[in-house]
C-alpha cells in the first residue's frame, strides 16, 4: 500500500478507503463499485476541463474523441501498469482462480475507484492533481491534428479498404443485473477466420475492446 501511495503521490488518511477501492465485487458487498462510479465521473470532468484549456480552437466533436482516448479502458489499464496495481487487487476466490489480477477491466475499474476515494477524502483539487499527474503522458500524446477515430471505425475502414467482409459483433453473455451487469461480446472477422471475446460494463466498450485486439492482429 505504501508503494502505491508513493506512485500516485497521495497519502490516504483513511487506508481502509484505499483498501475498499482495491476490493473487487467478487469479495462481497463491501467493494469498489460505488467508488468506481464516482471516479469515472471525476476523471471525465478533469480530463474534459484540461482538454478544453489546452485546445481552445478545437470543436466539441473532436474534444469528445480526445477525451474518449484518454479515459478509455486501455489507457486506464496502462495507468494500472504504471502504478503496479495488479498485485494489490483484493479479489474473491473465483476471480483469484481465474486470474482476475491480470484482467485489464478489473485493473481499470480499480484505478477509477482510487480516484473516487481520493475525491471523497480530499476533494476536487486533490484528485485533479493526481489525475493530471497519472494521465499526463497520455494527454500529452494527443496531436490536435489527429482525428483519433475509435477502434470500431478504424477496423471497419481497414476492412473496407481491402474489400473484406465487415466485422460481426454478437452479445454472447450477460452476467449480473442493472448497473452491475457485465457484457461479453464476440467479434468475428469472417475472411480471416479470426474471432475474439471481451467483457466490459457496456456492450459498446466490449465491442471497442474486441476491435482494438483485432486491429493489432491484422497489423502483425
Amino acid at each position: 500500500m505504501d508503494k502505491l501511495q508513493k506512485k500516485i503521490n497521495y497519502q490516504f488518511k483513511d487506508v481502509d478507503l484505499l483498501k475498499q477501492a482495491l476490493t473487487h465485487r467478487s469479495v462481497g458487498k463491501s467493494n469498489n463499485e460505488r467508488l468506481e462510479f464516482l471516479g469515472d465521473s471525476i476523471l471525465g470532468v478533469v480530463v474534459a476541463r484540461e482538454l478544453y484549456k489546452r485546445f481552445p480552437h478545437i470543436a466539441e466533436g473532436r474534444l469528445s474523441r480526445f477525451k474518449s482516448y484518454v479515459v478509455r479502458g486501455q489507457t486506464l489499464g496502462l495507468v494500472a501498469l504504471d502504478i503496479k496495481l495488479s498485485s494489490l487487487l483484493i479479489l474473491g476466490s473465483g476471480e483469484l482462480k481465474s486470474g482476475g489480477h491480470n484482467r485489464k477491466s478489473i485493473q481499470a475499474d480499480a484505478v477509477e475507484a482510487i480516484l473516487g476515494a481520493i475525491f471523497l477524502e480530499a476533494g476536487f483539487d486533490a484528485v485533479n492533481t493526481v489525475i493530471l499527474d497519472l494521465f499526463k503522458k497520455y494527454i500529452n500524446e494527443i496531436n490536435p491534428n489527429d482525428t483519433l477515430k475509435d477502434f470500431k471505425t478504424q477496423l471497419q475502414e481497414r476492412l473496407q479498404k481491402f474489400k473484406q467482409t465487415l466485422p460481426q459483433y454478437e452479445l454472447i453473455k450477460t452476467t449480473g443485473k442493472d448497473h452491475n451487469a457485465l457484457f461479453t461480446v464476440r467479434c468475428l472477422l469472417q475472411d480471416q477466420a479470426i474471432q475474439v471475446e471481451q467483457e466490459a460494463k457496456s456492450i459498446k466498450r466490449a465491442e471497442q475492446m474486441c476491435a482494438e485486439i483485432l486491429l493489432d492482429k491484422l497489423k502483425k
